[in-house]
């Protein structure tokens, strides 16, 4: 269909199709002058003509295209006007065109017409199908839903022009899918065709939806899309247990919460339709209990209290299953619960022996004797064999043994003396076996040990109490108290005093506060340190116990110098200044580490010197090395193979003794040695025990005239092999011995260090500058 607007001085427009009949392959354009403004295409072949009243046919005027598609879509032949579609036109893609024409001079390009618009409307025919864009579809209905309930709408669109005949006018039908479901032509709606439709016999289907355009009429286009329906579950089916009888076996020693067994309830539901809740009805309240498996709907029977198959051996328990959602709208169905019975049967066991109590509480007095009788325990053996039971005490809890156990009556008496104040509280356990085969059982005694009045009280702490010289009569110097071991179950009341021995004295009093307390209390004045610093007051103290104990504590009390305030400045025999903060036994301790510092100092200084200066020389150490170095515990004497006696013997060299700095040339030694070399035999010359004999002579010699030595004997030690020894006695002190005449008067002159030399060698008639 072509539109036209007359329009003067304008471009002719000349249709140069043969037929008036739209279709897909030509445009219709009646011959006349008109100016164009709307043509419609079926399709890209329409061919159009323009000409120009100025057009004398000579070829003077060109024609000239441009707009829209001008040079891609639609061509102008320059010379004749002829307008060509180069291609198949698509109204889907573009609707229209907008495209303008001129006719000009073709030497000058001077227009000889003004310029003329017009809109190419392309004419829709029906060459797209019906599309589901939505598709496939997946949707739910609820089982057994009524007739006509609602499933899920389908929707196709056409991209045909609706405006324009039937090619996008789409009814809905349904292929397959019936005679479940329907669907509503015209508005794509699907809902169920049968009623009560049941999950349990089919849960899905599958519909096949077609739309079809033209208003479903022959030859018009369709297409089709799928729609899965799956049935949702509702609650229509009740639980049903697949037996009605169950058997289960189970030891009497099962543990108390052990599962006993498993019984599950089928139901064809699914999800929370079938979840279900178990119950006990008969014959296992208290003993047995059930709870639901949440992951597997199964009731789990648990045991609550312990079996005695002694006391009953088999359960019938009653078990109801019963849906825990239950939907109203089918409970005209019937009922949503199903029972079964189990039966529990309980096998004996051989137990261990069970006592009476578990825990027996007893009492003892901790004066007990030994063997007193405190309390008895009992046991039995629960089976029906009854078999003897014996006890005895797991020492594990009784270490020390204080206690024994009857083994077959079951009687604790004590093994021991009790101590309530060292462990009031024994706490045994008692053990009752029985033979073939050994089982035991386990008791517990809790013996208490009652309180008896066998501790004196003491004072409470270890007083330290100052006096000043100037304190006045009537002062109080002290309040004591005491504590006692014992707990008396009325609490502790003390009782002070002095005793009768010190009772008149002039010095002290005390003062019994009536509270467990006392005041020590001056009876004069006028102390004073340098007639005497320390006074010893013994206190009396007696406890309300039966038969009441006393003990006597001493209070020490030093007198000591005090200011105007009663302070304490020094105490004691020795005046020393108190330090502020410092009490007395603070400077006592910090005196003592001094001392303790200063003797630790000495040591080592003394301990250096002597290192320095050695009491024999190098190469007469290197012998006696030789001989005590030596492991070898040896045969005594007439062992040679412990050490080498060649290092003996060939020691010829005649040493000249040395005289000491610290005595008088001409004092004689205290023994009698040689005077001579050429007098003494050569060492290898020598039976073996004179060669020992000489050496020791050798070194006691160089010992008593080394002037680096100590001016005393007590350093240099010798062995003595004893009374009959060839080589008699190796000390120096055995020298007085000998038929000397020194004079040793010398040594009370030496100082206090040697006085013990001038005791042993001076005057007979024992008398010394020291004494």
């Amino acid at each position: 269909m072509v539109q036209y607007t007359l329009k003067t001085d304008c471009l002719k427009i000349i249709n140069l199709a043969k037929s008036t009949q739209l279709n897909d392959q030509s445009a219709v354009a009646h011959l006349h002058y008109w100016s164009p403004n709307h043509f419609s295409f079926p399709l890209s072949s329409a061919v159009l003509k323009l000409h120009s009243d100025m057009d004398k046919g000579d070829g003077k005027v060109k024609y000239v295209l441009s707009g829209q598609g001008a040079t891609s879509i639609f061509t102008i032949d320059e010379s004749t006007g002829d307008i060509h579609a180069t291609k198949r036109l698509d109204r889907e893609e573009q609707a229209y065109y907008t495209l303008q024409a001129r006719a000009v001079d073709r030497k000058t390009e001077i227009p000889v017409e003004p310029i003329s618009e017009f809109v190419v409307k392309v004419q829709d025919i029906n060459d797209n199908e019906p599309k589901f864009m939505d598709g496939p579809y997946m949707a739910g209905v609820p089982e057994m839903s009524a007739l006509g309930t609602t499933v899920v709408q389908v929707a196709a669109t056409d991209a045909d022009d609706p405006t324009y005949g039937n090619s996008a006018r789409v009814v809905y039908s349904i292929i397959s899918g019936q005679p479940y479901f329907s669907v509503d032509p015209k508005t794509g709606v699907i809902r169920t065709a049968l009623p009560n439709m049941d999950r349990e016999m089919k849960d899905q289907y599958v519909l096949v939806i077609q739309a079809k355009d033209m208003v479903g009429q022959m030859g018009g286009l369709s297409g089709t899309t799928s729609v899965t329906v799956t049935l949702t579950d509702v609650n229509d089916n009740p639980p049903r247990f697949s037996r009605k009888n169950y058997q289960y076996t189970v030891l009497e020693s099962l543990p108390v919460a052990s599962v006993v067994a498993r019984v599950k309830a089928a139901d064809a539901d699914i999800g929370s339709n079938a979840e279900m809740e178990y119950q006990i009805m008969e014959d296992g309240p208290g003993v047995f209990n059930i709870t639901t498996d949440e992951d597997t709907q199964e009731g789990v029977i648990i045991l609550q209290k312990p079996l005695d198959f002694e006391t009953k051996n088999s359960y019938n328990l009653r078990i109801e299953a019963t849906n825990r959602n239950i939907d109203p709208a089918f409970v005209h169905l019937g009922s949503f619960s199903d029972t079964t019975f189990v039966k529990v049967t309980v096998e004996d066991v051989n137990e261990p022996p069970v006592f009476t109590t578990q825990l027996s509480k007893m009492v003892v007095p901790e004066d007990a004797s030994v063997g007193s009788p405190i309390g008895r325990v009992s046991a039995h053996d629960p089976d029906s064999s009854n078999s003897p039971v014996r006890y005895s005490i797991d020492r594990n809890t009784d270490l020390e043994r204080f206690f024994n156990v009857d083994a077959l009556s079951g009687f604790i008496s004590t093994a021991k003396p009790l101590d309530r104040e060292v462990n009031s509280v024994h706490n045994l356990t008692i053990l009752a076996m029985e033979k073939d085969p050994t089982q035991i059982g386990k008791g517990f005694a809790a013996i208490t040990v009652l309180d008896i009045n066998d501790n004196a009280p003491v004072f409470a702490i270890e007083y330290e109490t100052l006096l000043c010289e100037n304190a006045a009569p009537g002062q109080v110097i002290q309040t004591i108290s005491a504590v006692d071991k014992d707990e008396p179950p009325s609490g502790h009341q003390f009782y002070f005093a002095l005793p009768a021995s010190v009772a008149g004295n002039s010095n002290f009093t005390l003062r019994d506060n009536k509270d467990n307390t006392a005041s020590i209390v001056t009876k004069r004045g006028g102390f004073r340190r340098r007639e005497q610093v320390l006074y010893r007051l013994p206190v009396l103290i007696v406890d309300s116990g039966s038969p009441a104990l006393s003990s006597t504590n001493t209070l020490s009390v030093s007198v000591c110098d005090c200011d105007s305030d009663g302070v304490a400045q020094s105490c004691g025999a020795v005046a020393y200044t108190l330090p502020a903060g410092l009490s007395t036994g603070a400077l006592v301790a910090i005196l003592g580490c001094i001392i303790t510092l200063l003797v630790m100092v000495l040591l080592i200084v003394s301990m250096h010197r002597r290192k320095k200066e050695p009491l024999i020389l190098e190469e007469e150490r290197d012998v006696r090395e030789n001989i005590v170095r030596y492991d070898d515990e040896g045969g005594g004497e007439e062992d040679t193979e412990a050490f080498d006696m060649v290092a003996l013997r060939n020691l010829n060299i005649i040493r000249d003794p040395k005289v000491r700095r610290d005595v008088t040339p001409d004092t004689p030694t205290f023994f009698p040695y040689p005077t001579s070399s050429s007098s003494r035999p050569v060492y290898k010359t020598l039976p073996d025990n004179v060669v020992f004999r000489e050496f020791i002579w050798d070194r006691l010699k160089d010992a008593d005239v080394d002037p680096s030595a100590p001016p005393y004997d007590s350093l240099q030690t010798y062995a003595f092999e004893g009374s009959g020894s060839v080589a008699e006695s190796l000390s120096s002190l055995e020298s007085l011995s000998t038929d000397s005449e020194q004079n040793y008067d010398y040594l009370s002159n030496w100082g206090p260090r040697f006085k013990k030399l001038a005791d042993l060698y001076g005057n007979s008639d024992g008398n010394s500058v020291f004494s």
